[in-house]
């Protein structure tokens, strides 16, 4: 987990040019995931509103329950680094498909981005969007416990 620098302004952060960016350092931070038992890594960059980024990537343990998926690795990042309020999620695996966020990933993202976009994109370029209130239709939210 990791927060990582980026000076893109406003007006460059809703381009290409910047999603590139975002793919390529989700893919770096993918190659330091630790993925010894599934053998599927992922890597995630969290976006902020403010644009500045943070960063995760999966990390298995010998006792599964243990282990914490790249999306969260990237929200306790940003968190850390006093980010609360996010506009774009970007995912990199090696998968044949693009793969939207587990469900306990899902549920951790909804408490601070409920219609959060999300890019999944694979090392052979396939590319899946959605955003987080298609993937989690009905979440369990502060709201909730009210």
């Amino acid at each position: 987990m990791t927060a990582i620098a980026h000076d893109g302004s406003a007006s460059e952060r809703d381009g290409g040019a910047e999603l590139a960016e975002l793919r390529a350092a989700a893919f770096a931070v993918m190659e330091r995931a630790y993925a010894p038992y599934s053998r599927f890594r992922v890597g995630a960059v969290l976006r902020a509103t403010t644009g500045e980024l943070a960063a995760g990537c999966n990390v298995e343990n010998a006792a599964y329950p243990a282990s914490i998926c790249a999306e969260r690795g990237a929200i306790m990042a940003a968190l850390a680094a006093g980010l609360r309020s996010f506009d774009l999620l970007v995912l990199a695996t090696e998968a044949d498909k693009p793969t939207p966020p587990c469900g306990q990933c899902r549920q951790v993202l909804v408490e601070f981005a409920p219609a959060l976009p999300i890019v999944s994109v694979t090392r052979s370029g396939r590319e899946a969007r959605w955003t987080l209130a298609e993937l989690l239709p009905h979440p369990f939210t502060p709201a909730s416990l009210g």
